[in-house]
């Protein structure tokens, strides 16, 4: 294994139990299993240990995310429409939740904001990107900056809490009905 597999491998494995068990139902021990790499490779290219590589996997989802969201809203001029299609995109991953990537920063903001200044600082920069994202196609459809960011907001916490729901439910109506609500929320 080289030196780039071995730090990707450990990186992967650790992005997919933090998604799956969160922060701390997440060892270290179980990362060096899950990913395949020798256990000194993972201080080697991780010498801050579990934050270090908790704060690289949420900088790994974030640009997943951001990749996904930039998509949709390049696919359509109308920001409803494009808002819509994220959504729709978002809500096919919950057909199979065993296979669910690139989702939740949530469970890792939630469980450590209090004690990882760091990592809360990571997961805080992600959901503004997302939300610059939002904001930026809401003002090239005309939307003052100020409405473009409070939209955004809103946008972002509903995600999330229809994230939580979908995983909780193992369904993806709960996105569903974000996604139909979204034309009302833009006339606001």
């Amino acid at each position: 294994m080289s030196y780039g597999d071995s730090r990707e491998k450990i990186l992967a494995a650790a992005t997919k139990l933090f998604q799956l068990q969160g922060y701390y139902g997440t060892g270290l021990n179980q990362i060096i299993k899950e990913s395949g790499a020798p256990k000194g490779s993972l201080y080697y290219h991780f010498p801050d240990g579990k934050e270090q590589l908790a704060i690289e996997a949420v900088n790994e989802m974030s640009h997943y995310i951001r990749m996904k969201i930039k998509e949709s809203l390049d696919a359509y001029p109308d920001p409803a429409e494009s808002i819509q299609a994220f959504l729709q995109d978002l809500s096919r991953q919950f057909t199979c939740p065993e296979n669910f990537e690139g989702f939740p920063v949530g469970l890792l903001a939630a469980e450590t904001a209090l004690r990882s200044e760091k990592l809360q600082q990571a997961c805080q920069c992600a959901y503004q990107e997302w939300e610059n994202l939002f904001a930026g196609k809401l003002r090239s459809a005309g939307f003052s900056d100020e409405k473009a960011a409070e939209i955004s907001t809103v946008l972002n916490a509903m995600i999330e809490g229809g994230i939580i729901l979908s995983l909780a439910k193992k369904d993806k109506m709960p996105i569903i009905h974000i996604s139909k609500q979204i034309p009302s929320l833009l006339r606001t």
